[in-house]
């Protein structure tokens, strides 16, 4: 069930006003950090693992969104939960060229469509670090995970770069990114 994500946020957005709240997860060292500062033109240089979680709003076409960038490394995983209420749209992002971890990212992301909070809610999986020669194919990645299963729920997967930025906006249009809170501690 492929479906474009900014059809979903105009379905969304049916009410005026309203903020589509987007929860970024994935395994450490996916690259999470690194596609939220990039789409918010900020310095990609000096990224340091998230040990909490990030905020940034995102203005783009006509919508407020609001992007909750959580650490993925195994210890804060476990916390994960206690950011899944109200979540709009789930972006799942993946280290393509990771190839020893793909069944771990992949028994993650199973975990995280079994969630009763998160049941229905539609996903977008950023196959991310396709500038690398051992990344492998979105279409591989696709299969791996099992993606075409998915019945009960929209998905999509995009292949991107978050370095040099290939792949990241082509989901919904141009962003504008405000409100940074970096990097808070997880409660």
């Amino acid at each position: 069930m492929v479906l474009g994500l900014l059809s979903l946020l105009r379905k969304l957005k049916s009410t005026p006003d309203r903020e589509v709240r987007i929860l970024l997860l994935g395994l450490d060292n996916a690259g999470k950090t690194t596609i939220l500062k990039k789409m918010s033109s900020e310095d990609i240089s000096h990224i340091t693992p998230t040990q909490g979680f990030n905020i940034k709003s995102v203005q783009t076409a006509g919508f407020k969104l609001n992007v909750w960038d959580i650490g993925g490394q195994r210890k804060i995983r476990p916390y994960w939960k206690n950011y899944f209420e109200n979540t709009d749209i789930l972006i799942y992002v993946i280290d393509s060229s990771d190839k020893k971890r793909f069944e771990e990212t992949s028994i993650e992301l199973n975990e995280l469509l079994t969630e009763d909070k998160l049941n229905g809610i539609p996903i977008l999986v950023y196959a991310n670090k396709q500038d690398l020669f051992n990344a492998a194919p979105a279409s591989e990645i696709a299969e791996g995970l099992h993606l075409p299963s998915i019945r009960d729920r929209s998905w999509q997967i995009q292949a991107c770069s978050a370095i040099s930025g290939e792949g990241l906006k082509d989901w919904i249009g141009p962003v504008r990114i405000s409100s940074p809170k970096s990097d808070q501690q997880l409660v």
